[in-house]
C-alpha cells in the first residue's frame, strides 16, 4: 500500500456451526489441526499468527493483522489491512464437516468505512462485491439473509453488516447476547504515541507489547483478564484478552494522518456497570476525534436502551452523538450503529 496509508479498519466474520455428536461439540472447533487446517486457512486471508493463547472456554490468536477467536461451535476471524478475509469461509466450512461433522448454522459479516477503499483487493473492493460474494460462498440452507448499510451523518462512516441464518434457527447466543465493536479515528497524537517502540531499548513482539499495554492504561480495562499482547515494528499494536469465556480485542494504528484504533469486546446487559466503565476507559486511552460504536443484541433489550446507555458513558468524556440508527436481521437480533465526536476537536 505505498500510496496509501495502512487500512486500520477491519473486515469481521463470525460463524457459528452444529453438530449431533455431544463429544465432538465438548471441543468442537478448538480440535482443528493448526498446521494443516487453521493456518493454511490464515493464508489465503494473507495474514499469520504471532502470539497465542486459550482457557478452558476458547482459543484466542494475535495475528499479524488483527485476531482470531475459535469458540467450540463458533469462529470469529477480524482482520485489517489489505487481507481477503472472506476467503476463509470455504476452508472453514470443509474443515469443519469433514474433520468433526459440524454444518454452518449461521454467519455475520461486519465492517465500517475503510480509509483506503481503492487498495482492497477481491472480493473486498465495495459492499456489493462482498455481499455477490458471500451469497455465492455460504450454503443455501441459510436463507435467512439480509444485507445492510447504516449511515450515519458522514458518508464517510457507514457501517456494513450482512447475516445469513438456518432457517429454522439451529443456534443460540445466551453466552453472548451483545457484541460491541468500537472504532475510532484521528487518535489524540500523544497517546498515539504510545504505540511506537523506542528506539534502542532491546524489546520486540510480546515483550514491548506489555510495555505498551501497561503504559497505555490498557490493563486497567479489565483487571481479572489474562492478555494477549504484541507490538509491531516500527509501530502498531494488538491485544486480545480473556475473561473465562468472555472476549475482548484492540488493534492500534497509530500513524499520524491516518490514525486508528479498535476495541471489541462481548458480553451481558448484566455487565452494564462493566460496561459503562470500558467505554470510558477506551476513550481516555486513545481520545478519538471521531468514534462509531455498533452493537450487535440478541437478548431482546431495548435498541433505545443501547442509545442510552453507550451516549451516557461517553458523552462526559468530551464526545457528542452525531447519529443514531437501528436495524433488525432475521433470525440475528440487531444492531445499533452511534457515530460521535470531539467537542474539542469541533471547537479547534
Amino acid at each position: 500500500m505505498a500510496h496509501s496509508g495502512f487500512e486500520g479498519y477491519e473486515k469481521r466474520l463470525e460463524l457459528h456451526f452444529f453438530g449431533d455428536d455431544p463429544t465432538i461439540l465438548q471441543m468442537g472447533l478448538r480440535k482443528l489441526d493448526f498446521e494443516c487446517m487453521i493456518q493454511p486457512t490464515l493464508e489465503a486471508v494473507q495474514c499469520t499468527v504471532v502470539s497465542a493463547v486459550g482457557n478452558s472456554y476458547f482459543d484466542a490468536y494475535v495475528l499479524s493483522e488483527s485476531s482470531l477467536f475459535v469458540y467450540p461451535t463458533k469462529i470469529i476471524i477480524k482482520t485489517c489491512g489489505t487481507t481477503q478475509l472472506l476467503k476463509s469461509i470455504t476452508p472453514l466450512i470443509f474443515y469443519a464437516h469433514t474433520h468433526l461433522g459440524l454444518t454452518l448454522c449461521s454467519c455475520r459479516y461486519t465492517r465500517g468505512s475503510f480509509i483506503f477503499p481503492e487498495s482492497q483487493p477481491f472480493p473486498h473492493t465495495s459492499f456489493e462485491e462482498e455481499v455477490t460474494y458471500l451469497e455465492n460462498t455460504i450454503p443455501e440452507n441459510l436463507s435467512l439473509r439480509k444485507a445492510s448499510i447504516m449511515p450515519s451523518k458522514s458518508s464517510s462512516h457507514s457501517w456494513h453488516v450482512f447475516t445469513a441464518t438456518n432457517n429454522p434457527p439451529l443456534f443460540h447466543y445466551e453466552s453472548h447476547p451483545y457484541t460491541m465493536e468500537i472504532c475510532m479515528t484521528d487518535l489524540d497524537p500523544t497517546l498515539a504515541r504510545k504505540f511506537f517502540q523506542r528506539p534502542g531499548d532491546g524489546k520486540s513482539g510480546s515483550s514491548a507489547g506489555k510495555d505498551m499495554t501497561e503504559l497505555s492504561g490498557i490493563n486497567e480495562i479489565n483487571r481479572n483478564a489474562l492478555i494477549c499482547d504484541f507490538a509491531f515494528d516500527p509501530c502498531g499494536y494488538s491485544m486480545n484478552s480473556m475473561d473465562e469465556d468472555w472476549y475482548s480485542t484492540i488493534h492500534v494504528t497509530p500513524e499520524d494522518g491516518y490514525s486508528y484504533a479498535s476495541f471489541e469486546c462481548a458480553g451481558s446487559m448484566s455487565m452494564n456497570e462493566n460496561m459503562v466503565h470500558m467505554l470510558r476507559k477506551v476513550v481516555q486511552i486513545f481520545r478519538p476525534g471521531t468514534m462509531s460504536v455498533s452493537t450487535t443484541t440478541t437478548s431482546g433489550c431495548g435498541d433505545e436502551a443501547w442509545r442510552k446507555v453507550v451516549a451516557g458513558a461517553v458523552e462526559p468524556m468530551g464526545l457528542k452523538c452525531r447519529s443514531f440508527a437501528v436495524d433488525q436481521f432475521p433470525a440475528a437480533g440487531s444492531v445499533v450503529f452511534q457515530t460521535f465526536t470531539a467537542l474539542r476537536r469541533k471547537s479547534e
